[in-house]
């Protein structure tokens, strides 16, 4: 099936004429000579809606099994043999609905393909990886036959991708049916140079690590930052999906490359007071401003990088130049100035400990100073937008840049005074401060005769928004911001959900999604 019949279901508003389409391109099947053409085929279908969000309930539930019902009442040849594929390769709930409907469908003598009976009926021959010496990512080989096919017959390989410095998401999958020449290649690129090492690993590892990088990548980011996977990811996932399943289970996921044992709060501390009595530290000319820098790349690689704070990589000291320390952490002007040369120190400390080889060091220390090129501009410090300093410590105490903007929605009244109040002197982090903050919120409204219950309310808000808990919550806010709402008419509907749903926070989350999700203008 060709890309051409991949409609993307968002571009209607009406399901049906989306299955219609699908089950017409589905005839092609009745073409196939091979139930791996047609796996791969209907994986390839099915990807039209993966990582789709739409409002009225789970793309799975209302694409996946709405394609299930429409092919059901369909009955045709085309209809069942989609069905049979999406038995196997459909999520739990799909697949129980195809079985059930293909066969009452076989039951009523609708025509099937020869090869039907043997779809999804793998087995593994063979699980490899493919491993940088850097520890940056895994490619993952899992090779498999068809039980009773001739030897070679259909035999094929699931290559997936493994990204550790993106929260160990699976960020590629392909198919290939060149087996031998695939690991052969592997293997020859991997003796060619000494950054490569290829190795064989057991069937239930292989599951454990590709089914937790599969999970990885569906809980990656948010509605607005989706997972940064390949632009083939989604045309494989259902394949992939199904032949892991196909492995043996058993086994925790293997341990990352440079894993070691978890670094608590004061083995993190003793880690840096090592690296700054170090030769590679000694240069370091502001060693107040060098001591927090370390902090942040230790933290880093223990809260980031699965407990890896002694590995470096260009890589990784890229996205924890550009992409971290602008997203997460205040830094002061000493700080921005000397991380690059604390990163680079570091690098030259750790590499030894990691068994990094000088080639290695080098393209890390290169990779680091390309970044540094990039830093000044990545990185916007808020104070050059003409906030205080002083403001700006007091809404980030824990230093956490990312939480910013919804602590000044929370809490807009921090400077000048009101009244005989001084509001420099009130700290948003400390309860107490809190409620005089939103009592002069509210200072318009003196009568209210449920003033109490309502300013409650309003700090049961303010302190989720403050802590982020749910994410969901100041994503919903900013899209009603973006409606035109102002801010205290947003504070409202934020209470009135709160105050409807209760404590279940699977159903607060729920909630605030729908908000998040409204259209800029309704459907037609």
């Amino acid at each position: 099936m060709s890309r051409r019949h991949r409609r993307d279901p968002r571009e209607t508003h009406a399901p049906d004429e989306v299955f219609s389409e699908m089950l017409l391109a589905a005839r092609e099947l009745l073409a196939v000579s091979s139930p791996l053409d047609a796996e791969l085929m209907v994986s390839d279908m099915v990807g039209a809606w993966w990582g789709r969000r739409l409002r009225r309930g789970d793309a799975e539930q209302v694409l996946g099994e709405g394609l299930v019902d429409y092919a059901a009442k369909a009955g045709s040849p085309a209809a069942l043999t989609l069905l049979i594929a999406l038995a196997y390769l459909g999520t739990a709930r799909q697949a129980a609905k195809a079985e059930g409907a293909a066969l009452a469908l076989i039951e009523r003598d609708v025509a099937r393909p020869r090869w039907a009976d043997r779809l999804g009926a793998v087995k593994p021959t063979g699980c490899y990886v493919s491993r940088d010496a850097y520890g940056d990512q895994d490619t993952v080989v899992c090779t498999f036959g068809y039980r009773g096919a001739d030897s070679g017959e259909d035999r094929h390989a699931l290559v997936m991708v493994v990204d550790y410095n993106m929260r160990g998401i699976a960020r590629d999958a392909w198919v290939s049916s060149h087996v031998d020449k695939l690991l052969e290649q592997a293997r020859a690129e991997a003796e060619a140079n000494p950054m490569l090492r290829f190795e064989e690993i057991e069937p239930q590892q292989a599951r454990a690590l590709l089914e937790s990088a599969m999970k990885a990548t569906a809980e990656y980011g948010d509605r607005k930052t989706a997972a940064p996977v390949s632009d083939s990811y989604s045309a494989y996932h259902a394949f992939a999906r199904s032949r892991i399943k196909a492995l043996p289970p058993g086994r925790k996921r293997p341990a990352p490359l440079h894993s070691e044992a978890p670094y608590s709060r004061d083995r993190r501390a003793m880690l840096a007071a090592e690296f700054l009595s170090s030769d590679a530290a000694e240069h370091l000319s502001d060693p107040s401003a060098a001591s927090r820098c370390a902090d942040h790349i230790i933290d880093y690689g223990c809260d980031q990088d699965f407990g890896r704070p002694l590995r470096v990589s260009p890589t990784k000291c890229e996205t924890f130049l550009l992409d971290w320390l602008p997203r997460k952490v205040m830094l002061s002007p000493a700080e921005q100035e000397a991380v690059p040369y604390v990163l680079s120190a570091w690098a030259r400390f750790t590499a030894p400990r990691t068994g990094l080889s000088e080639e290695g060091l080098r393209a890390t220390l290169d990779g680091i100073w390309e970044a540094t090129a990039r830093f000044p501009e990545t990185y916007r410090d808020p104070t050059t937008f003409g906030l205080d300093r002083g403001l700006v410590e007091r809404l980030l105490p824990d230093g956490d840049l990312s939480a910013l903007a919804r602590r000044v929605f929370a809490f807009p009244f921090l400077q000048g005074e009101h009244g005989e109040v001084k509001l420099d002197l009130l700290n948003p982090a400390d309860e107490g401060d809190r409620r005089i903050l939103l009592e002069i919120d509210h200072a318009g409204e003196p009568g209210r005769f449920d003033r109490d219950e309502h300013l409650a309310w309003h700090e049961e808000i303010a302190a989720r928004l403050w802590e982020g808990d749910p994410p969901q919550l100041w994503e919903a806010a900013q899209r009603l911001l973006d409606l035109g709402h102002d801010r205290h008419e947003v504070l409202h509907v934020l209470i009135e959900i709160a105050e409807r749903i209760g404590d279940d926070p699977e159903e607060l989350a729920t909630a605030l999604d729908d908000i998040a999700d409204i259209p800029d203008e309704p459907p037609l």
